[in-house]
């Protein structure tokens, strides 16, 4: 399944039940590789999501240990869980300089 088509699915599925949306930031080489910096996603109404379940619906790739999640600007680990309103960010690798 492509991104578009997977992508389609998730706001298809989820936006019959309204649980809210979350703010999706990509950076660096990940908003390259996607070819979007900033979407804004619907969440379920029943049930949990993580970063990492939002991850997987956007057909990005498999998952790198390497990857950085932050959830309002705090860095989290990828399971960790977003609600209604939230900010999350995929950072790639970075260096400090």
């Amino acid at each position: 399944m492509d991104a578009k088509t997977n992508l389609d699915l998730l706001e298809l599925g989820m936006a019959q039940n309204d649980g809210g949306s979350v703010t999706v930031l990509l950076f660096a080489a990940l908003r390259d590789q996607a070819g979007w910096e900033e979407r804004r996603l619907p969440l379920p109404s029943a049930g949990t999501t993580s970063a990492l379940d939002l991850w997987s619906a956007l057909d990005l790739g498999p998952w790198s240990g390497s990857l950085r999640v932050a959830v309002n600007q705090v860095l989290v680990e990828p399971q960790s869980f977003v609600v209604a309103g939230d900010e999350l960010a995929f950072l790639p690798p970075f260096t400090g300089g």
